[in-house]
């Protein structure tokens, strides 16, 4: 498989559609779409920004959650705290800001955050950070009218009956079925 060219076919607001020309293992010349959040002028820029961060927090060996609406799947889903970083913004200042904005909690300590990972490999060439922090205060709304989102801490017990009935967003359903696994109060 080789990539030939690529051409924006679309800039939307938040995501920019490109069209690639690739060679398949046959040596067919065949075109595939792919979405970004980026601008990306060559070959070479194609998965090389971060976008944003997910959030695996923890308070007190209960894990935060967001049961929020989804315009993509039109219902509402189990996910995590996440957001896109802002231009000149660095990744710890993302995770303060996205946690205060969506629950209003405030970052106690920052665990670990991992290196770059791809979010959606078939269709996009996002890249994210998924970040572990513990977590302290207050839940309060300082969503914009855009976004239904409701936070809420869970236990161990609380998650396994959340993963048997409810829909999840793929990253958090792992993050979900890992912290009924596992301690996370020992990351790190």
């Amino acid at each position: 498989m080789k990539l030939l060219g690529i051409k924006k076919v679309r800039d939307g607001k938040y995501l920019k559609n490109y069209e690639l020309t690739y060679e398949n293992k046959i040596g067919s010349e065949k075109k595939y779409e792919i979405v970004s959040h980026h601008e990306i002028n060559s070959l070479n820029d194609i998965g090389s920004r971060v976008s944003g961060v997910s959030i695996v927090a923890i308070c007190e060996g209960k894990l935060l959650l967001l049961r929020e609406f989804r315009l993509g799947v039109n219902r509402e889903i189990y996910n995590l705290c996440a957001g896109m970083v802002e231009d000149n913004e660095s990744i710890e200042d993302c995770i303060a800001r996205e946690l205060f904005e969506e629950t209003g909690l405030k970052v106690k300590r920052i665990i670990k955050i991992l290196k770059p990972s791809f979010a959606a490999v078939a269709l996009s060439d996002v890249m994210n950070r998924i970040a572990f922090v513990e977590v302290a205060g207050t839940f309060s709304d300082h969503t914009s009218a855009n976004e239904e989102i409701t936070a809420s801490f869970y236990s161990k017990d609380e998650v396994k009956e959340l993963l048997e009935r409810e829909a999840f967003s793929s990253r958090a359903q792992a993050v979900a079925y890992l912290f009924t696994q596992f301690d996370f109060n020992n990351i790190g």
